[in-house]
């Protein structure tokens, strides 16, 4: 009930605010275009292509879990006083999909993930819906940064040139690192080439690179688990002699460390391979709080402890 009524309150106040028209975008001294952004990857990519000619502003920062998000009141008037508002899509906020709903009506709410060709998204087993972990993926991370591009564009013609540049630059960083992942995960074992961590949002990068990915949680941690996946797990763990694990900088570690002691109780030692960056990045001013630098962390991190 408490959260019906929430839903009633930010929707409520969305249509206030749109109706009050203080478009912060209208009013922008600067001459920015005003961006707002959802999650940290998406909000690197606005950043990279748009460069001195946009204000970014990402409504989840570092360790937050983009599938459990509800906008809050403050988080409402960003959206509305951005001239554009970029997302991931793919059901990734699907707590907040009423909302972009609202805000297509006044202005472009562009779902990312929309502009990925539909042979290079992952359909989840089972169900007619796609993976939203698309970020993983690097060459059809790749199309979103076009679809940037091109979103930015219409809204600054002149600056069409620079944006272009922008965008060519960062997507030559972005196939670097792409082989730099490809160089580095050839170096694991064949057979030691199994990432585990709490939920499913490495199935993209597992594909991509060669990786067999288990997870305790669905693709969402909306998702329920319990005794009986914490057990198969453990047992597949301990059956394939799995030396490492690996906790998320978004989510608890509670579930992982349970399957350590599960695992343990069977004589069999895994351990907490690192913290890898999945549904967030790291804090602003780091490396890991940038794209790149959050992939080159993942990568080491699963390197070094399954080699």
């Amino acid at each position: 009930m408490k959260k019906w009524i929430l839903s009633v309150v930010v929707i409520v106040g969305l249509c206030l605010l749109a109706a009050c028209g203080s478009n912060q975008a209208t009013n922008n001294e600067s001459g920015k275009i005003v961006v707002t952004t959802t999650t940290g990857q998406v909000a690197d990519v606005v950043k990279n292509v748009g460069g001195d000619k946009v204000d970014v502003i990402s409504l989840m920062g570092p360790g937050i879990d983009p599938h459990l998000y509800r906008a809050s009141q403050g988080d409402i008037k960003k959206l509305n006083d951005a001239e554009i508002i970029f997302y991931n899509g793919v059901h990734l906020e699907g707590k907040m999909e009423d909302i972009f709903e609202k805000m297509s009506k006044g202005k472009p709410t562009v779902a990312v993930a929309d502009s990925i060709p539909a042979d290079q998204l992952l359909t989840v087993e089972g169900s007619n819906s796609h993976d939203p972990h698309v970020w993983f993926d690097i060459p059809a991370w790749i199309h979103v940064v076009d679809t940037v591009e091109q979103e930015l564009t219409k809204l600054s013609p002149e600056n069409e040139e620079q944006f272009k540049q922008n965008a060519s630059h960062y997507k030559k960083e972005l196939e670097e690192m792409d082989q730099y992942a490809k160089e580095q995960i050839a170096t694991i074992p064949e057979e030691s080439r199994v990432l585990v961590t709490a939920h499913d949002a490495f199935n993209y990068f597992g594909n991509a690179y060669g990786l067999e990915v288990m997870g305790l949680q669905g693709l969402s941690t909306d998702s329920e688990y319990g005794l009986k996946d914490v057990q198969a797990l453990v047992d597949t763990i301990v059956k394939r002699n799995i030396k490492a694990v690996f906790v998320e900088s978004s989510i608890s570690g509670k579930s992982i460390q349970a399957v350590v002691e599960g695992a343990k109780k069977q004589n069999h030692n895994v351990v907490i391979g690192g913290n890898l960056y999945s549904d967030a990045m790291g804090e602003e001013g780091t490396d890991e709080g940038t794209y790149i630098g959050m992939f080159k962390h993942n990568v080491d991190t699963i390197v070094s402890s399954l080699k």
